[in-house]
């Protein structure tokens, strides 16, 4: 046999192995990920998103989400998938699933949701990416590669193969769907919620406050729905169009929407940061919960989540990443990072920063791109050992030297009982007093008049719009 013919029949081998049937479509379907292998994604993956982004803690919306979710998942095309549905202590507005059966919504898109019927419409659609199986698709186009979901991951690809940056990165394969995937969940999500009895005309609704959101928020790299989720074209009008074909052939008078019923669920749900787990102000971020401050450069980005807080100046050429030591002591502390990353020492001191003891490190690590210098230190306070890099590109590196050195020996305890006590922000039900706008409503509920705008989004309406005596409206606790 020639080496022609061998590599035909392995090929022909390859192609009837990988090929099984799409529980949507009915059709054969090519894939390198066999069903076995979507669970094993999920499973493998689920705790990395749940330490990247933290878990919501509320049992009410939490109860809601899995009764709903399981629901929706018993009229689904996979009906004997387990399904797992989370909420993530995340303020961006977004939702996605994992191949396997892992749908999370973050808090942020569950306080934009106004109904039942708009919820149910985005949990139809990525149960339909996982019935679709979207995610074994993207990694027959995808063999070898990484796409990192981050709760805004924004640093320089150099910096990656760090090994504090590198514990964050996601190695999952379907978080950027095709606009075709797109569409078919969107096709989806209006049967599914349809099947479960709710108006999927509110889905379609909910694309314009994305929209919106879209729109104020501008391109600046924080993941929302819309960037993992690419737009298919006149999306708005192709999902009310699905809507009229299926409630057309399942004619009923009670499709539900049940506003009043899901506002009350959200009631005072956080909205935006919860500055518990640290937020900035005047140029220091500050934790009240592990009572720590430390300041920032001007004019660089600050990143908080709730393993690490990543600083990047506008050009992304060096990365100030602060995070815990999961070592007892300093020198176990200093010598994990040596070993964790292959690192050359160049320069080790011992010293105090504000009476704490701490140890300093000058490295270099060779990289893909060139080598990395960095400057770490490693700060003993209470209980806990805090961990300061300070990188750049070797080239580089001695024009943020002094930045580093500046901002890490001003770390420090926080003791200021108005940044200790700062609260969140939460979400507040109100009952409109007297019929008018919504810009009138929101005023006179306390809402400033530079977040009028904001809040109309919120709400899912126009500043405009008109709001009768005693409907309900999203203010702020």
């Amino acid at each position: 046999m020639t080496t022609f013919y061998r590599s035909l029949l392995l090929l022909s081998v390859l192609v009837l192995s990988g090929c099984s049937r799409n529980p949507v479509t009915g059709k054969r379907m090519f894939s390198l990920m066999s069903e076995k292998r979507e669970l094993a994604v999920g499973q493998q993956n689920d705790p990395a998103i749940v330490q990247s982004f933290g878990l919501y803690e509320d049992k009410k919306i939490q109860s809601f989400i899995t009764q709903k979710g399981k629901q929706m998942g018993k009229l689904s095309h996979r009906p004997d998938l387990e399904y797992h549905f989370k909420i993530l202590d995340s303020p961006v507005v977004n939702a996605f699933a994992l191949p396997g059966g892992y749908v999370y919504f973050t808090r942020g898109i569950m306080a934009h949701f106004n109904n039942e019927a708009e919820f149910a419409g985005v949990l139809g659609h990525e149960i339909g990416h996982i019935t679709g199986r979207h995610g074994a698709k993207q990694q027959t186009r995808q063999i070898g590669s990484q796409i990192l979901l981050m709760a805004g991951m924004i640093v320089s690809p150099q910096f990656r193969q760090f090994s504090d940056l590198a514990s964050q990165g996601l190695g999952l394969l379907m978080l950027k769907n095709s606009r075709d995937h797109e569409s078919q969940s969107d096709q989806l999500g209006v049967m599914y919620s349809t099947y479960a009895g709710y108006d999927s005309h509110e889905m379609a609704d909910f694309f314009k406050t994305l929209k919106r959101l879209s729109a104020e928020s501008g391109a600046d790299g924080i993941p929302t729905f819309l960037s993992t989720h690419p737009d298919p074209a006149d999306r708005y009008n192709k999902v009310h169009e699905y809507t009229d074909e299926i409630t057309a052939k399942r004619p009923t008078k009670n499709y539900k929407v049940n506003r009043d019923q899901y506002l009350a669920l959200i009631d005072g749900i956080v909205y935006g940061e919860d500055p518990r787990q640290g937020y900035t102000e005047d140029g220091v971020f500050y934790h009240p919960d592990l009572k720590f401050q430390f300041p920032y450069p001007s004019g660089w980005r600050v990143n908080n989540m709730p393993t690490q807080v990543q600083i990047v100046p506008s050009d992304g050429k060096a990365l100030m990443l602060f995070t815990l030591a999961g070592e007892a002591t300093l020198d176990q502390a200093f010598n994990a990072q040596v070993q964790a990353d292959n690192l050359q020492v160049l320069d080790k001191q011992g010293f105090r920063v504000n009476g704490m003891q701490a140890l300093s490190g000058t490295f270099r690590q060779a990289g893909q791109q060139g080598n990395i210098k960095i400057l770490s230190y490693f700060i003993k306070k209470d209980k806990y050992i805090y961990k300061f890099h300070g990188m750049a590109m070797e080239q580089d590196f001695g024009r943020y030297e002094n930045t580093f050195v500046r901002n890490f020996s001003q770390f420090n305890n926080l003791t200021d009982a108005a940044k200790l006590n700062k609260k969140p922000e939460r979400i507040d039900i109100i009952t409109v007093q007297q019929e008018g706008t919504v810009k009138s409503a929101l005023s006179k509920a306390g809402i400033p008049n530079d977040r009028l705008n904001e809040f109309a989004i919120v709400n899912g309406m126009e500043l405009n719009d008109k709001v009768t005596r005693g409907s309900k409206l999203k203010a702020l606790k």
